[in-house]
């Protein structure tokens, strides 16, 4: 199967180009990829095994909708991952790349004090996976990988939640810090920490997200 069609799927998947539970036609997919069918299958497989499509028996696939109970389990794997990504970053960190996470550190707080929501929650995905890189641990990041592709699409887009960035923005300053710090222990304990209060903010955001307007219910919300 040739990578690029099951990377320019998932990618169009993941920058939002298919919403949640819309049909996958196979005819405009084949046109668009230039592809055939056995290859756009095997793709298509690949996706659903990855939990970012949804294949369903006689009616073809399907852009899988992650569920709020989903949500909250995948950010508790999540908080035990990255935890150790976390510490792990903090032990091989460099001058250079502490120079770097503090940088990204100024720009999510610039990205408050503006009001710039979209922009905050670009800098945050940058942030986690700035960590990653430089944990340099690559069985983790494929798990993380994994988890936020059925995230991305998630109706919970918590930067967006009024209120939400002034509680996120303090946790990931204290953990640019303590991987900064290179202090490993305190690194691990503040990034769980971290995706405990976005387990938190989850949990609640159910029971106000009927009455939140409908463009907070649209795009990312892997983290906040």
């Amino acid at each position: 199967m040739p990578a690029d069609v099951l990377i320019e799927l998932r990618a169009a998947i993941l920058r939002g180009e298919y919403a949640p539970r819309q049909r996958l036609i196979e005819t405009e997919l084949v046109e668009r990829y230039a592809t055939s069918r056995f290859v756009l299958r095997n793709a298509l497989t690949r996706l659903a095994n990855e939990g970012l499509v949804e294949l369903q028996p006689n009616r073809g696939a399907r852009v899988r909708e992650i569920s709020l109970d989903e949500a909250i389990e995948i950010t508790e794997i999540r908080r035990a991952v990255e935890g150790l990504v976390a510490a792990r970053a903090a032990q091989r960190i460099t001058d250079d790349e502490i120079a770097e996470l503090r940088a990204l550190g100024e720009q999510m707080t610039s990205a408050v004090q503006n009001t710039d929501m979209l922009r905050y929650s670009e800098l945050n995905a940058q942030l986690h996976a700035r960590i990653r890189a430089i944990a340099q641990h690559s069985s983790a990041t494929r798990i993380i990988d994994q988890l936020n592709g059925q995230m991305v699409r998630h109706q919970f887009r918590l930067s967006l939640v009024p209120g939400r960035p002034s509680v996120s923005l303090p946790e990931h300053l204290a953990i640019v810090e303590a991987v900064c710090g290179r202090d490993p222990e305190a690194a691990e304990r503040v990034m769980r920490a971290h995706l405990t209060s976005v387990i938190d903010a989850l949990t609640s955001f159910a029971a106000t997200s009927a009455a939140l307007p409908s463009h907070y219910h649209a795009g990312l919300g892997i983290d906040a």
